[in-house]
């Protein structure tokens, strides 16, 4: 997989101690610390702003290089809550967002005082999470979901194999999009019918693999270029997916396959993505094979079981709707 590049040159060493903390001890994925860095970032220069401690207003433009542990230490909750009113009020920031901040700010504090010792209070410890509206994920029904599959074995298209395969996988396994590019042929056992994938935080899970998943990624094998692969450090030689450079194959051309097979079936690619068909597998999951929630969770590799719940609203708002649609429902 591509290195992700992480800027840290304009930090404090507080800071990137923290940040080397959360790499190596928490063992935190390099998409995981960079979101860490930025969000931090953001927020201790608003500190400097907030405590009149720069001239300057726009935040892009200051530095906290030379910011000390001292000023770090006068962070007080009231500050960490003026940062999040800041966020809202001047760039309309979602609930997500600022949920996302505070899941940053909560462990770089827990890191400076209670696994460092650097500062003696925590500001973060009674920090909340900012309420989250549930919202119903959107995706495909069982017909749309069948009639992407047949538009993509219906495709004259050299690479038909490969791609069925993608679009089985992502409806039956209801992996990730950077599951499914990371995944390596040895990875796969097909004794067991099963194979491991590196989900999010580097956390590793089993995922089994049905009748149709065995089949599509037989099928693609056969086809699978031998030689040629690409010598480099995506592993490319590993990697089961490859792209037509012959090179593992990368998010983006996943997500070009995926919006082409959705075009194909007539299906509207503004209204879904790689990750709405991962929503569909879950849904059909959990509305098709009697799945309890926490097997679906673990299908899913939710780190929260509050996560995988929004499934459940996807079957009662069903069966809401089947009864507001019986024909007698207006008599």
């Amino acid at each position: 997989m591509k290195n992700v590049y992480i800027n840290i040159e304009d930090n404090p060493g507080f800071l990137n101690s923290f940040l080397d903390y959360t790499a190596t001890i928490l063992n935190k994925s390099q998409n995981t610390v960079k979101e860490y860095t930025y969000d931090l970032n953001t927020f201790l220069k608003y500190i400097l702003y907030h405590f009149k401690m720069t001239n300057e207003k726009d935040l892009k433009q200051i530095s906290i290089r030379n910011m000390s542990l001292e000023t770090v230490s006068k962070i007080t909750l009231d500050d960490i809550h003026s940062f999040l009113f800041y966020l809202t009020n001047t760039y309309n920031s979602k609930a997500a967002t600022r949920a996302r901040k505070v899941s940053s700010i909560r462990v770089f504090f827990n890191y400076l005082c209670n696994k460092a010792g650097l500062i003696e209070k925590n500001p973060a410890q009674n920090l909340e999470t900012p309420k989250l509206d549930k919202r119903i994920p959107k995706y495909l029904t069982l017909d749309d979901s069948k009639k992407l599959l047949e538009a993509v074995n219906d495709m004259d298209d050299r690479n038909k194999e490969r791609d069925y395969a993608i679009i089985t996988l992502f409806l039956n396994c209801g992996m990730r999009l950077s599951e499914l590019v990371g995944i390596n042929i040895n990875d796969i056992d097909f004794s067991e019918n099963k194979m491991t994938v590196i989900g999010k935080g580097n956390k590793e899970r089993t995922i089994y693999l049905n009748k149709a998943c065995v089949r599509a990624i037989h099928e693609y094998l056969d086809v699978r270029p031998k030689d040629g692969i690409k010598t480099d450090k995506l592993n490319s030689r590993k990697a089961l997916f490859l792209s037509e450079r012959r090179e593992r194959i990368s998010k983006r051309t996943v997500q070009h396959i995926v919006d082409k097979e959705l075009t194909a079936a007539g299906l509207d690619t503004k209204k879904y993505s790689t990750h709405k068909l991962r929503h569909t597998a879950a849904t059909l999951m959990y509305q098709y094979g009697n799945v309890d929630i926490r097997a679906l969770q673990e299908v899913l590799g939710h780190e929260s079981i509050s996560t995988t719940e929004i499934y459940t609203h996807v079957a009662n708002k069903q069966a809401r709707d089947a009864i507001e649609n019986n024909p007698l429902s207006d008599f």
